[in-house]
């Protein structure tokens, strides 16, 4: 069955089910973990979102992330490795109705971290570009309900444009000083 693209306002019980999910995480990372931070549409009071969480742990060592593997995937994720991104252990829970996903980062990626969370945190103070992004999440979604490429395809020119911006914001932009 393919992925069905339901957008729906925001949420305020999924801070919570973030920090439920973060500590189950945290627990099987270990000492290994240096953080969980929540990122993604459900991250952003006021954002419309599909309900699906997103996590991003920050750990030491990503060789003692996949030693970690089989109790992960206990907790019913799927481990993807890196799905596309060098240097990510991805993992996602629910199946085709996907209700979790984990990007984890050794925290020596600060470009993959900092992109992450400058995005969370620009959507959070940009009231305009928060509407603007769940207008357009809406319209895709009604737009491509059963098609999860065309949904992300249609967000993809916004969401490499808001990422710029949002980092530019935070002194990480491509003419900021490092």
């Amino acid at each position: 069955m393919a992925q069905q693209i339901v957008v729906v306002p925001h949420d305020p019980a999924w801070g919570r089910a973030f920090a439920a999910e973060a500590r189950v995480i945290r627990a099987v990372l270990g000492e290994n973990c240096l953080a969980v931070y929540h990122i993604g549409s459900t991250a952003v009071e006021g954002l419309w979102a599909k309900p699906i969480l997103d996590l991003l742990p920050v750990v030491r060592d990503l060789e003692a992330v996949d030693n970690r593997r089989d109790a992960l995937t206990a907790l019913g994720y799927e481990y993807l490795g890196e799905f596309g991104i060098p240097g990510r252990r991805y993992l996602r829970k629910g199946g085709d109705e996907r209700t979790h996903q984990v990007h984890i980062f050794q925290a020596e990626d600060r470009r993959n971290i900092v992109r992450h969370l400058a995005v969370r945190e620009y959507l959070r103070h940009h009231p305009e570009a928060r509407a603007a992004y769940g207008e357009l999440k809406r319209a895709l979604a009604a737009r491509f309900p059963d098609d999860i490429e065309g949904y992300c395809d249609g967000k993809d020119a916004f969401v490499r444009d808001l990422e710029a911006r949002a980092l530019e914001a935070c002194g990480q932009g491509p003419f900021s000083e490092r």
